[in-house]
């Protein structure tokens, strides 16, 4: 399974930016998907994820403001993010597994990863 982030860039605060999630190879048995980021100093943190076609669940830092969605007719997962703070600045990454509903919450044990993609949100 391979996965490759695109849409990272510079924003301004308040802005909003579209990441998205090419998946390829042998994708159907990944059945959780899902977003981390990751910023100098700090763990790689889950934003949120989803099974199947589930709602996704996010982290609490981001509700209300990141949405997890899918394009499953082009292998496409997006993650939507707005109202954009500096302190979301980090590298961003598409991230994939072939677990159950049970563990695929935010911080799923991940399998494979995406390159990431730059975020900077800047005033």
């Amino acid at each position: 399974v391979q996965l490759v982030e695109t849409g990272g860039g510079s924003v301004q605060v308040g802005g909003s930016l579209r990441l998205s999630c090419q998946a390829s190879g042998y994708i159907d048995a990944v059945y959780c998907m899902g977003w981390f980021r990751q910023v100098p100093g700090k763990e790689r943190e889950g934003l949120g994820s989803r099974y199947k076609d589930d709602t996704p669940i996010y982290a609490e830092s981001v509700k209300g403001r990141f949405t997890i969605s899918h394009d499953k007719a082009n292998n496409t997962f997006y993650l939507q993010m707005n109202n954009l703070k500096p302190e979301v600045s980090g590298m961003y990454y598409c991230a994939a597994d072939h677990g159950g509903l049970y563990d695929c919450g935010p911080e799923f044990r991940v399998r494979y990863w995406g390159q990431g993609t730059l975020v900077y949100v800047h005033s």
